[in-house]
């Protein structure tokens, strides 16, 4: 298990390891837009990973072509429908306040 904390609302759950992001952040009760039903296809579930990167699983090419594709992307981006909780450390992620995949 692994804690996750949500920024802004510093609103932190319990993850479970082999959870995407996206999921545990929507058990969390936080909308986050997930058009694509989370097959890296749209980009917007773009998330900044704050801490804990290495506690989550390894980006695969299709999200890497995803992430290329999207205005804003940094070192600190992830889809978050892509990204496992690997449950080795905690994470903290910050949800971005535009759609960044459209």
């Amino acid at each position: 298990m692994s804690l996750l904390t949500i920024m802004p609302s510093g609103k932190s759950i319990e993850a479970g390891e082999g959870t995407s992001l996206l999921a545990a952040i929507l058990a969390a009760d936080v909308a986050l837009t997930h058009k694509c039903d989370g097959k890296a296809a749209c980009g917007t579930c773009h998330v900044f990973v704050h801490e804990g990167r290495k506690g989550l699983s390894k980006i695969a090419r299709v999200e890497n072509e995803k992430l290329d594709s999207i205005v804003g992307v940094g070192s600190k981006s992830r889809l978050a429908c892509q990204a496992l909780i690997l449950g080795t450390e905690n994470v903290k992620v910050e949800l971005l306040g535009f759609g960044s995949g459209f």
